[in-house]
């Protein structure tokens, strides 16, 4: 177990913190690189238009070249909240400051890395990753060098000049991933990056990505459904409860040592890491599952 510090008190992280009744949880910090204090995300429902809470007093922080893994059940709202965090979703209570400075809208300080690729078909894998320095005034010239040096870091250095129909799922994402980087981001916001790729494609991009993280001391958010994957990759796991009006139900700290080796997967420290946070998923699975028969029933 690690010790961190933590709005000014020494707590001991490794097994479940619980959010407070004002919201709060022990990993809002005023140090972090990255703070999100208490904030709820309402929006109207698109089919019944009546008013919706998907989060509520969402409290977290990410340290300088911290990894935080959130997980949660399905519909929870991990990408909403991952959405708030890089100005893509707007929030309607509490704040979200990035080294200090309010989060409000999009911004070059975050780079997002999003299921599908979405890249443009009638651009080359450079002239993709190029695109949003171009957008940014960056010369070409200068665009193009840094697109192909973010090439070469995600191993498609020799497929510049191919068009995304002629590269795999798994080397589209890789391309995808390296139009975040390209742009050199404070943080790093990925939304269930590898969900479209096969399991085997899967493991070699958690690696890959791992050891990308690890070059560059980046602060990332990183939002999976799969529990092995947000302990491999993450320092610190946040487990959201179920929703809606999800809350953060649980913190747990993942005192692997980095840099992070693929073999990490067969210890019996990951699978206990891997056991802890499926439990208090599963708790929630389960609650809802007692709900929804409870109201039928009645």
């Amino acid at each position: 177990m690690k010790t961190k510090t933590m709005g000014g008190e020494k707590t001991t992280v490794g097994a479940e913190h619980r959010a407070d009744g004002a919201g709060r949880n022990a990993m809002v910090e005023s140090g972090g690189r990255l703070v999100v204090d208490s904030i709820r995300i309402e929006y109207r429902h698109p089919v019944t238009r009546l008013p919706f809470c998907a989060v509520q007093e969402a409290s977290l922080s990410v340290s300088p070249g911290e990894i935080v893994s959130i997980v949660g059940p399905s519909g929870c709202g991990k990408s909403t909240l991952l959405g708030a965090i890089g100005g893509l979703v707007p929030f309607n209570q509490g704040s979200i400051t990035l080294d200090g400075q309010p989060v409000s809208a999009a911004g070059t300080d975050r780079a997002v890395v999003f299921q599908k690729p979405a890249l443009l078909p009638w651009r080359t894998a450079l002239n993709n990753v190029a695109y949003p320095l171009r957008l940014q005034g960056v010369r070409r010239s200068e665009a193009t060098r840094r697109a192909r040096a973010a090439l070469d870091r995600v191993g498609l250095g020799g497929f510049a000049d191919h068009y995304p129909d002629q590269l795999s799922g798994g080397m589209q994402q890789r391309v995808n991933l390296a139009r975040a980087l390209v742009v050199e981001p404070e943080l790093l916001l990925l939304d269930e990056p590898f969900a479209s790729v096969d399991a085997q494609m899967r493991q070699i991009l958690q690696d890959e990505i791992l050891s990308l993280l690890d070059h560059r001391s980046l602060s990332a958010v990183f939002v999976t459904h799969q529990i092995d994957e947000a302990v491999l990759v993450g320092d610190t796991i946040v487990i959201m409860s179920r929703g809606p009006g999800s809350r953060i139900r649980a913190v747990v700290d993942v005192p692997l040592s980095r840099p992070r080796s693929p073999e990490v997967r067969r210890s019996a420290e990951f699978q206990a890491l891997v056991d802890q946070v499926w439990g208090i998923v599963r708790e929630e699975i389960a609650d809802e599952f007692v709900q929804s028969r409870t109201s039928q029933a009645d």
